[in-house]
């Protein structure tokens, strides 16, 4: 059975693995850690959470909560500086983002003689 706590280690050393994809731009490898905490995520939440951690444990379990957050917060340090360069850019009046005018001309038919 997977416990809590195991499962806040995996979440914190995944979180790692983002704040490092992040500071080497690597969205890619980003993306691909964030579903794997998304999947561990639903896990925790569906663990019962009515189990009594000792105090050690539950100190342990704080550790990690705390360290998530700060690596989180690192993350973000590197990305929305990211997405607002990318809104800036979708945003921004561009001939390769407006479409193509066609002209009006009549199509061509052809008749079967």
């Amino acid at each position: 059975m997977t416990t809590q706590l195991t499962l806040y280690k995996e979440i914190s050393r995944l979180s790692q693995g983002m704040v490092d994809a992040a500071r080497a731009n690597d969205w890619d490898s980003l993306v691909e850690l964030e579903r794997h905490v998304a999947a561990l995520r639903d896990k925790l939440i569906a663990t019962d959470a009515s189990l009594t951690l000792s105090t050690p444990d539950l100190q342990h379990k704080q550790s990690l909560i705390q360290q998530i957050l700060e690596d989180d917060a690192e993350i973000r340090r590197h990305t929305e500086p990211w997405m607002e360069r990318m809104r800036q850019f979708l945003d921004t009046p561009n001939a390769q983002h407006t479409p193509p005018t066609r002209s009006r001309k009549p199509a061509i038919t052809q008749k079967n003689t």
